[in-house]
């Protein structure tokens, strides 16, 4: 075994004579210690030297950078602080500081010693809970008034190894209630407990050492920004995947958070979108195979490993045992057929609703647009018919034209966003020219332009957005909405608003952001996104989605605005409008349903403890259900239906929340062209 280098001054030999210790005590560990090969500290050496000189942000890996790699690395390998303790986090502190030392030297021993530590730990943690499970209905009391703090934020560390015990003794309470509340009997919950638990120990022990380098190094370029990520030479296999974050399979976009795999958005259209199961900051759990299939525990799986296991043949089913966002405190597992993403569903589509308001009735176009695709190929090799968005769109605006459309509604609601060109053309449509978005590297400032003269629409104009409307998207809208051309209805978009390059880097690969998006106004679409001029009920939550959820996010700045011609502002429309968008609001049976869903969700998602009294949460679980169960009666007796005895009879999803949306819009988009008209608007 190779002992680390450059250890701080009095600490290496005692503590890796300790390290040791801890793995050859008899019947204390049979992990074996993990070591890093000389191969990984040359590539910590050009990696932090590619970031240090290419990286947009010019971060140095500094001391201060030092400190803040130290709690990342920590706090990802425990993320609940329920493996290391205080005396282990005494022990490192002198690390903290000494990080960026030991990246710019290839020093990777201290990274490993946290590593191994924790191994112990998971060890010492998973064989104790295995050892209880058989004999739990005896040895654990169910009916004692006893609490556990969920909120991780309020989780300290134990101060040694025995005050570890109790708190692992509270946690298999937790996941036996939790089992015993989904119905399951005493033997089936020792029989998947055992299995659980086996696999998660058995899974320590093929940890590699190249797996401790991936965790380390790409804690060390999240820290640079979140979009910064390094892949090693296994991970070319599966690089498409991670590249385009798009899963062949059920068309979902997935990242680890710490030993969860969370949901990060659903690809329109996609066998996830069209199954209304899934949502975004879903954590799943554990994966099965065919609608009956064993349901196999991926907590603490790395997600290449997750995606192996949710890819499969197109018509085949997956099963996934998901925590939904919306009620965290409990687990549900859902079916979804597996199939491959259609181009054709992908394209823009339109429709035509009449919408009556007391000015009139007025007849509006919708056009959706799930992302901003084009033939790339066929642009190149000069074809004049090649496939894109606005290809598509200025010929859907044309035949809604000849139907006499009085306003159009662009939908961007999920859109993830798609061709940059595609994004500047597409704002091309809407107004005179000019330009649309600025892009700025470490070293210069560029834009895009819109040099075509010609407008393909030139009434009012709204464009819908949401939490999962990013990148391409975000510009569009912002576009839009600095040039006064429409008015942006819905919620705060993602705020992606940076760029990625891949560059080769030794044997592995290295995605580095090296530019940032501008408006033409100056601000960034960067964290903070598109904040529209009317604001709906949030359906996805902003701690667990969009850009500022990430550790680590790159601000939101702005620049200097550019030359541009803006349209009159409708700022003074804005107040009558969120007006008349609030009365609707307090009449529609769908809006007050979902404003009260969002808020008993939010209610459960913000307790800290959650007790471990069976009959307190038997008790609270069916006082939950109640709540629901009265919110969705509500709604039908308002849309004129009939009640319903259970939640799985009727209960509305993400389909029926948009739906609600759209239609609010619907009526909003009307008064809009009421006001603009009344007001002598003219694009």
């Amino acid at each position: 075994m190779k002992l680390p280098i450059d250890f701080p001054k009095g600490r290496c030999l005692a503590t890796w004579l300790l390290t040791l210790f801890f793995f050859l005590s008899p019947g204390f560990a049979s992990v074996a210690p993990l070591a890093p090969s000389k191969d990984f500290a040359n590539q910590s050496v050009a990696i932090i030297r590619a970031l240090e000189r290419q990286h947009y942000t010019g971060k140095r890996m500094d001391k201060a950078m030092s400190a803040k790699v130290f709690d990342t690395y920590v706090k990802r390998l425990d993320p609940t602080r329920h493996v290391l303790t205080q005396e282990d986090m005494d022990e490192f502190e002198p690390f903290r500081f000494l990080m960026h030392r030991y990246l710019k030297k290839g020093n990777l021993g201290p990274a490993y010693e946290i590593f191994n530590r924790y191994q112990v730990r998971s060890e010492q943690r998973l064989n104790y809970i295995l050892d209880l499970i058989p004999k739990w209905e005896s040895k654990l009391d169910f009916d004692r008034a006893e609490t556990m703090i969920i909120d991780e934020k309020l989780r300290k560390y134990q101060p040694n190894l025995a005050a570890l015990y109790p708190l692992w003794k509270k946690e298999l309470k937790n996941h036996i209630i939790t089992m015993t509340l989904n119905n399951k009997e005493p033997q089936e919950i020792t029989e998947t407990l055992e299995k659980i638990y086996s696999n998660r120990l058995a899974r320590l022990s093929q940890s590699k050492s190249q797996d401790v380098f991936q965790i380390f190094m790409n804690t060390a370029t999240g820290c640079f920004d979140p979009h910064t990520q390094y892949y090693p030479p296994r991970l070319s296999e599966d690089f498409d995947i991670h590249m385009s974050l798009s899963l062949e399979g059920i068309g979902a976009v997935l990242q680890n958070e710490y030993e969860y795999t969370k949901v990060v958005r659903l690809i329109p259209k996609g066998p996830a979108d069209k199954s209304h199961t899934l949502m975004p900051g879903d954590k799943i759990i554990g994966v099965g195979q065919g609608k009956k299939g064993d349901i196999k525990d991926t907590i603490g799986q790395r997600i290449d490993d997750v995606v192996k296991l949710i890819r499969g043949p197109k018509d085949s089913y997956v099963r996934l045992k998901v925590i939904p966002a919306k009620n965290t405190n409990t687990t549900t597992t859902i079916a979804i057929k597996r199939d491959k993403v259609r181009l054709e569903e992908q394209s823009a589509k339109k429709e035509v609703v009449s919408v009556s308001t007391e000015a009139g009735t007025y007849k509006l176009g919708i056009i959706e647009i799930p992302n901003f695709y084009i033939d790339f190929k066929a642009y190149h090799s000069g074809e004049k018919l090649y496939k894109s968005t606005t290809r598509d769109v200025a010929k859907l605006i044309k035949e809604l034209q000849a139907e006499g459309i009085d306003g159009l509604i662009i939908d961007l609601r999920d859109n993830g966003g798609g061709a940059l060109k595609e994004a500047n053309d597409l704002v091309g449509l809407f107004i005179k020219s000019g330009p649309t978005v600025q892009i700025r590297t470490k070293y210069r400032l560029s834009r895009l332009d819109d040099q075509n003269p010609a407008i393909a629409y030139t009434g009012p104009l709204v464009v819908m957005i949401n939490r999962m409307s990013a990148s391409a998207s975000e510009i569009f809208a912002g576009a839009i909405k600095d040039y006064h051309r429409g008015l942006i209805v819905g919620t705060r978009s993602f705020g992606k608003g940076t760029v990625q390059e891949l560059k080769p880097l030794g044997k592995g690969r290295l995605k580095m952001t090296n530019a940032k998006f501008y408006r033409v106004s100056g601000q960034s679409t960067q964290h903070k996104g598109i904040l529209p001029d009317i604001a709906y009920p949030r359906i996805y939550k902003v701690e667990e989605t969009g850009e500022s959820a990430y550790d680590g996010a790159m601000p939101w700045d702005r620049i200097r605005p550019t030359r541009y011609r803006a349209y009159a502002p409708l700022t003074p429309l804005f107040q009558g409008l969120a007006q008349e968008f609030t009365r609707r609001a307090e009449t529609s049976a769908g809006m007050q349903f979902l404003k009260k869903r969002i808020a008993l969700a939010n209610e459960t998602a913000a307790q800290q403890l959650i007790s471990l009294n069976l009959d307190t949460r038997k008790k609270q679980d069916q006082a939950l259900t109640q709540k629901e169960l009265t919110l969705v009666n509500e709604y039908r007796s308002g849309q004129g239906q009939a009640p319903v005895d259970t939640l799985e009879a009727a209960d509305p999803g993400p389909k029926e929340f948009k739906s609600i949306l759209k239609q609010q819009t619907q009526y909003l988009a009307a008064y809009f062209i009421s006001l603009s008209r009344k007001n002598g608007y003219s694009w």
